[in-house]
């Protein structure tokens, strides 16, 4: 019999996955190309030609017991040289590779930083809407979630509701911008006001709040829109990143984090993050794909595809009377349900065979998400299905 905490998550799964595997059932009936599945965040970018090209130029003139050896488990000294001098160019940061830690993606870097900062009955917040998996990721430490509820005017983090529940046991807090589900970029006054909280709140408890930035989408933003970078703003910020979708590598599992001298006890948490990583089983990140990012930094996907299909998206659907906040980042719609009941309208959605992530699952009901990372050809072809599905709810 499998353990207790894993039976609440095995109930508890992704409905991303879920219907991602509909999508699959359905296509097997209906067929592929009458199946619009917009249920998962998997990049339809193809990774820039400098991969491939970093791929067989390791493959062929480096030493091979290095490239798919042991390493020390932050990573290769050189690599996490080359990342930090990329992110201090861009934003005028002075990180040395003591501060990098090349992980297994965005999760597995995330759940390397829990590992070494969360002790039981710690309390994490994070703002609604969140990606999902952040419930299970702090549970799986005995630490609790902290939700605070949605700002659904502009999906900003409501700041009020996040100052009263801080409190003595707030470990950590969580942003993610730009945002899964809403594609909304968390504005620079909102960051600002953000640590000022967090820094009256370290004083007033006499404690240490992490504030932890998940970034997979940083490069994924439109009409000149800026991110602001958290270590600026706030000392004990340590950044995740991944190039899941900013090279569309989802599967190769590659990513770091940041974490700056200035965070308390960086010394400490740099350490304990290494140990993390043995004990979790990742040993190290992917060591081929360590060496193909050194190669890669300047190297970018094609944005302006995710940009058109937003724009199409996006108008045709408030055309059609659906309401939702224009994204400026990442590739996902967050739509208000047409009917209170987000799961049901999810439900309707797929007699027309289109697959959306009810907003349930990002705790806020009454929404749902569209992940428009597909063909632009899909989209034109699920519209009249957009349509049909509304005018249907009216009629009724």
């Amino acid at each position: 019999m499998i353990s207790e905490k894993m039976k609440e998550y095995v109930k508890s799964s992704s409905a991303i996955r879920a219907m991602f595997e509909e999508g699959k059932r359905l296509a097997k009936i209906y067929g592929p190309e009458n199946v619009y599945d917009f249920s998962l965040g998997n990049p339809s970018v193809e990774a820039p030609a400098e991969v491939k090209e970093a791929i067989i130029d390791i493959l062929n003139n480096e030493d091979l017991n290095m490239v798919h050896g042991y390493m020390n488990n932050s990573g290769y000294d050189d690599v996490r040289t080359i990342i930090a001098n990329s992110i201090n160019n861009k934003f005028g940061t002075k990180f040395t590779e003591k501060n990098i830690i090349m992980t297994v993606g965005a999760a597995g870097g995330l759940n390397v930083i829990f590992k070494s900062l969360l002790n039981p009955e710690d309390e994490v917040i994070v703002f609604a809407p969140y990606f999902g998996e952040y419930r299970m990721y702090v549970a799986n430490y005995d630490s609790k979630l902290v939700i605070v509820s949605p700002n659904t005017v502009d999906f900003q983090p409501n700041l009020a509701e996040f100052e009263e529940k801080i409190t003595k046991k707030t470990k950590a807090v969580i942003v993610n911008s730009p945002n899964n589900p809403t594609g909304v970029v968390y504005s620079e006054e909102t960051i600002i006001k953000l640590a000022d909280i967090l820094k009256k709140k370290q004083k007033e408890f006499g404690t240490e709040i992490y504030l932890i930035s998940d970034e997979p989408y940083r490069e994924l933003v439109y009409d000149n829109i800026e991110v602001p970078y958290l270590t600026k703003y706030y000392d004990n910020t340590i950044i995740g990143y991944s190039y899941s979708k900013s090279l569309s590598l989802p599967g190769e599992r590659i990513g770091y984090l940041v974490i700056p001298d200035e965070a308390t006890d960086s010394d400490l948490i740099i350490s304990a993050a290494n140990v993390a990583t043995r004990i979790l089983g990742f040993v190290n990140a992917p060591s081929l794909f360590q060496r193909v990012i050194a190669k890669c930094l300047d190297a970018e996907v094609d944005v302006s595809i995710y940009e058109k299909n937003r724009n199409l998206l996006y108008n045709s659907l408030v055309e059609y009377g659906y309401e939702c906040v224009k994204p400026e980042g990442a590739f996902y719609l967050f739509v208000k349900s047409p009917i209170e009941d987000d799961i049901e309208f999810c439900n309707l959605a797929k007699k027309h065979n289109i697959l959306i992530v009810p907003g349930t699952s990002f705790a806020c009901p009454g929404y749902v998400r569209i992940a428009y990372c597909v063909s632009y050809d899909r989209i034109e072809k699920a519209l009249p299905e957009f349509k049909k599905l509304i005018d249907e709810i009216r009629n009724n």
